[in-house]
């Protein structure tokens, strides 16, 4: 039986109707038609409290950290699209990096989440740049824990007029752009374990 990867896609947005929850569920329909198995989750079901060294200390890794952890530890790469806020990465998105980074009680490897993950970026915003200084600081993170950080990536720029009602985007080459994010992802792993 052939390999079929396991990719996680989520965004680094809470808010309901997220730009970049639209755009990673239009990257999973590229990675699925590669024949990946994907798990969409939103990080709005995993509420955690800002990373404090006391926290942990005193109450161990939250649960929500925990679960994320395993989810993480249960895929081999990720379809992420990071919203950029006052030109970085969202505070929700670098506090669940933070939290799951901890090591947990008979780990033997830090950073176990994150080593050779496989990570396709992109982005949404209303601005003109499309999130583009975000992923910058988001690439940077991933590539300091280990993970490998595909070359290609999207940013759509007024992406409060760049969708339709459907979820999908109106601009049917940035469409298939993105499709194509999730197709490279999953090709890229298919190619690691043939």
């Amino acid at each position: 039986m052939s390999y079929q990867p396991k990719i996680l896609a989520f965004a680094g947005s809470l808010r309901k109707e997220s730009f970049n929850k639209k755009l990673v569920k239009i990257a999973i329909v590229g990675a699925k038609s590669a024949g990946a198995a994907v798990t969409y989750i939103d990080l709005k079901d995993y509420p955690l409290p800002i990373y404090d060294q006391e926290i942990e200390e005193s109450q161990g890794i939250p649960q929500n950290a925990m679960k994320l952890k395993e989810l993480m530890l249960g895929h081999d790469g990720f379809l992420i699209s990071a919203p950029e806020y006052n030109s970085g990465v969202s505070g929700v998105l670098k506090n669940v990096i933070d939290w799951v980074s901890r090591p947990a009680p008979n780990e033997k490897e830090y950073l176990c989440c994150f080593i050779d993950k496989v990570v396709t970026l992109m982005s949404a915003s209303p601005g003109g740049l499309g999130g583009l200084r975000g992923l910058v600081q988001v690439r940077s993170i991933f590539t300091n824990i280990f993970s490998i950080v595909l070359p290609r990536q999207k940013s759509i720029s007024n992406a409060d007029q760049a969708f339709g009602t459907d979820g999908n985007l109106k601009d049917a080459k940035q469409q298939q752009e993105v499709i194509a994010l999730g197709k490279g992802l999953a090709d890229f792993l298919k190619a690691q374990r043939p």
